[in-house]
């Protein structure tokens, strides 16, 4: 009985293993190897219905001289950028949350709250271009294909268990859902933030926009945190990379990024 489910997981775990070879992609500029089995069309196709819930359910700013400024420093970014068949479009919302977003196919969202901790074309240079980095990367196709993957190891996990005290199979099941979020998912969320700041960085140097002006940008973010009552927290639990780790490595990859400023 136990030699016969070996076997057919070890059919399933043959079957992964051929479909994740099939969905490696690698990176822009990064280069790194990613799992991926979203087809772009359909990716695409989430991210335009996405965007056009959030025009319906977000107040949209109208202020002239904030929308040509996102605009201009917008579609400086998008002409550097390697995102084929995009659809860019750039939509300042009205919202006291200091943040951004890029959904695939494109389109950009910039919250009002952001705006003064930006405070020039620069420092919205250097949100717009993590923004669209994330998009590049297809960091959430890779999510979605990774918490797939998570779902049926869970499965997996508590059909060889099923037959243990139940004590212990509930046990050893929660302890799998603990190991696979900290374990992996907040890591591989704080890798791909990472991977966005290297790549906003690069194009923001390609689009004519000094690259050292993301360290200041950042510098300031964390002072809006600290202000605004935020914390970094335990580094191993966060989403996203600590501030002081975020600049570091923002000014390692300085050098080489340096290389690609184009001034305009």
């Amino acid at each position: 009985m136990c030699f016969h489910f070996a076997m057919k997981e070890l059919r399933v775990w043959s079957g992964c293993i051929v479909v994740a070879l099939a969905g490696c992609t690698t990176v822009p500029e990064t280069g790194r190897r990613q799992l991926n089995l979203m087809p772009p069309t359909e990716e695409m196709q989430l991210g335009l219905s996405s965007f056009e819930q959030v025009k319906k359910e977000t107040p949209i700013n109208g202020d002239p001289t904030i929308n040509a400024l996102v605009q201009k420093v917008g579609q400086r970014i998008a002409t550097v950028a390697p995102l084929p068949n995009a659809q860019w479009e750039f939509v300042v919302f009205e919202s006291k949350e200091a943040n951004a977003f890029c959904l695939p196919g494109g389109k950009v969202g910039v919250y009002t709250g952001i705006l003064p901790v930006t405070k020039d074309e620069a420092g919205l240079a250097t949100v717009l271009g993590h923004e669209i980095g994330h998009a590049v990367a297809h960091h959430g196709a890779e999510r979605m294909t990774e918490a797939l993957a998570l779902q049926f190891g869970g499965r997996v996990v508590d059909s060889s268990l099923s037959k243990s005290d139940p004590r212990m199979h509930a046990a050893l099941v929660t302890a799998y859902g603990v190991v696979a979020e900290v374990g992996r998912e907040l890591p591989h969320s704080r890798l791909q933030e990472s991977e966005a700041d290297h790549l906003g960085l690069i194009y923001m140097a390609r689009a004519g926009y000094k690259p050292e002006a993301a360290i200041r940008f950042w510098e300031r973010f964390a002072e809006y945190n600290r202000q605004h009552g935020g914390s970094d927290g335990l580094s191993f639990l966060r989403t996203h990379p600590l501030n002081e780790v975020r600049i570091k490595q923002l000014k390692e990859w300085l050098p080489e990024v340096q290389r690609e400023y184009r001034p305009r």
